[in-house]
């Protein structure tokens, strides 16, 4: 890896927590940019019940501050992740764009149609390196071992789709349901779906239902199987080491994370 590649994947990863900083809570009334800690204080100190609770108090406005932030931390890491994923693709597999997306459309409610899409995309076929094609399919195949595919299916398949998470400790029976809807599609149209988890954070009921919808599951182990762990993945069969990658900038990592968390613990 070059360092202007190294830079550039640390920065694809990390930059979108900077939106994190400038959080503001919106205490429910949904406008645009939240509440300033002034602005709190006047809606606060105007409501009568809320400011005989004691409510109106600065630390309330940093604990919703903090709340709202963190949850836009996971997010943004998740953002950064994805756009990562897409970028390694893109760069050692010979794939352009247009090869690392993938999305369908359904139709809604109001007749229009909607447009879904996974995360990112490996196309067999579109591979430019002959090893990396090899164990590409090698790895596609074992999967399908594991996923009891039938031949049909097997035979029809032209790649993988990812959906791409940091973790995955909700519970969101909605979320859960349009993976289930997305795996349907993503075989109708060539492709093992794979559920690609940056972290170790997992439910276990969640792995069980994504593993009878015949979702593939890589969690974020080190130096175990690739057919269980992304960072062996991206290690053995892509061919780049995400796991060094990250050990060699986690000071960098924690720096901006650590910056972020004073700016959303203060009230001001």
């Amino acid at each position: 890896m070059t360092t202007e590649q190294f830079i550039r994947y640390r920065n694809i990863l990390i930059e979108p927590i900077n939106e994190c900083a400038k959080y503001t809570p919106k205490f429910g009334h949904g406008r645009n940019g939240g509440f300033s800690f002034s602005e709190f204080q006047r809606l606060y100190g105007a409501d009568a019940f809320y400011k005989w609770l004691g409510l109106d108090n600065p630390l309330m406005y940093s604990a919703h501050k903090a709340a709202g932030g963190i949850t836009s931390i996971y997010r943004q890491i998740g953002i950064g992740c994805e756009r990562l994923v897409r970028a390694i693709f893109t760069d050692y597999l010979g794939h352009n764009e247009d090869d690392v997306t993938w999305s369908y459309h359904v139709p809604s409610s109001n007749g229009r149609e909607r447009t879904l899409s996974l995360d990112g995309r490996i196309i067999l076929d579109k591979i430019a390196d002959r090893d990396v094609k090899t164990r590409c399919t090698e790895w596609m195949m074992r999967v399908a071992d594991n996923l009891e595919l039938a031949m049909p299916i097997r035979q029809a398949i032209t790649g993988i789709v990812f959906e791409v998470r940091q973790g995955y400790k909700s519970k969101d029976s909605k979320r859960q349901n349009a993976d289930i809807a997305n795996a349907a599609n993503a075989y109708a149209n060539g492709y093992i779906p794979c559920l690609m988890v940056m972290s170790s954070q997992i439910d276990d009921d969640i792995v069980s239902r994504y593993n009878v919808a015949k979702w593939a599951i890589l969690q974020g182990f080190i130096e175990t199987s690739p057919y269980v762990s992304t960072f062996s993945f991206f290690k053995y069969v892509i061919g780049f080491d995400f796991a060094e990658f990250m050990n060699n900038n986690q000071e960098y990592f924690q720096r901006k994370i650590q910056a972020v968390l004073e700016q959303l613990m203060r009230a001001e």
